[in-house]
C-alpha cells in the first residue's frame, strides 16, 4: 500500500483487554454520505451503478488466503463481477457540512441540482466494523424531472452510470434470498424507505 494514499491508511492497533495484551490490523478511511434518492415525478429511484475494484477483488480471492498477484484471468474473471448497484455517496473530504456534500454527490453524480436543506437526515452508523469503521451518514432527498440539470455521471475520472428502478424492481432487492452485488448500505436504504416512505405512494 503506497504510504501517500488519500483513501486509505494501514495501521495496527495496540490494546489490553482483560488483562491481555492484544492487537488489531485495520484500515483507516475516510467518513462518507449516502442518499437516498427518489424521483416523485416518476416514482422511481435513482441509483448509481460503477466497478469497484474491491468487489472485483473480492470475488477473485474467494477461497485463497493470500492476495493474488499478477495479471487476473479476465476470461474466468471479467471486470463485470465488479460492478455494483449503490445509492448516490461519496467521501467526506470537505469542510463543508454534511448535507452540502451530500448535495453535491446528487448533482456530481445523479444530475440532480437540490438544496442542502432537502436532505433528511436518517441515521448514522459505521461500516467494515471488522478491519475500517468508517462513519457514515445516510440522507433521503425527493427530487422530481425539473431538477434534472445534467446526466450526471461523476467527476475526474469516475465512471457512473445513473440507473432508475420502479418500486416494485427495488422491492425485490431486499426479499428474502435476493442477491445484490452492493454493499449492506444498500439494502438498509432500501428497508428504511419501503417501512417509512412506501406508503405514502401507495406500496405495500
Amino acid at each position: 500500500m503506497p504510504k501517500e494514499s488519500p483513501w486509505v491508511k494501514p495501521m495496527r492497533l495496540n490494546y489490553i483487554e482483560n488483562q491481555k495484551e492484544k492487537y488489531t490490523d485495520l484500515i483507516k478511511t475516510l467518513d462518507g454520505v449516502i442518499v437516498i434518492i427518489f424521483n416523485i415525478t416518476r416514482k422511481k429511484f435513482i441509483f448509481v451503478r460503477q466497478f469497484r475494484g474491491a468487489v472485483y477483488q473480492g470475488i477473485y480471492s474467494t477461497g485463497k488466503q493470500t492476495v493474488p498477484e499478477g495479471d487476473a484471468d479476465l476470461e474466468k474473471f471479467p471486470p463485470e463481477i465488479g460492478i455494483t448497484l449503490e445509492l448516490c455517496g461519496g467521501a467526506v473530504d470537505k469542510d463543508k457540512s454534511l448535507e452540502e456534500i451530500a448535495r453535491e454527490e446528487v448533482l456530481e453524480e445523479c444530475g440532480y441540482e437540490v438544496n442542502a436543506d432537502s436532505m433528511q437526515h436518517i441515521f448514522n452508523y459505521r461500516s467494515g466494523i471488522g478491519t475500517s469503521s468508517g462513519g457514515l451518514s445516510m440522507f433521503y432527498c425527493e427530487v422530481c424531472d425539473e431538477q434534472k440539470v445534467s446526466e450526471g455521471g461523476g467527476v475526474d475520472h469516475e465512471v457512473i452510470q445513473v440507473v432508475e428502478m420502479s418500486l416494485k424492481e427495488a422491492s425485490k432487492m431486499v426479499q428474502t434470498g435476493a442477491v445484490t452485488n452492493g454493499g449492506p448500505t444498500f439494502l438498509v436504504g432500501l428497508l428504511w424507505f419501503f417501512l417509512y416512505k412506501a406508503p405514502a405512494y401507495n406500496y405495500k
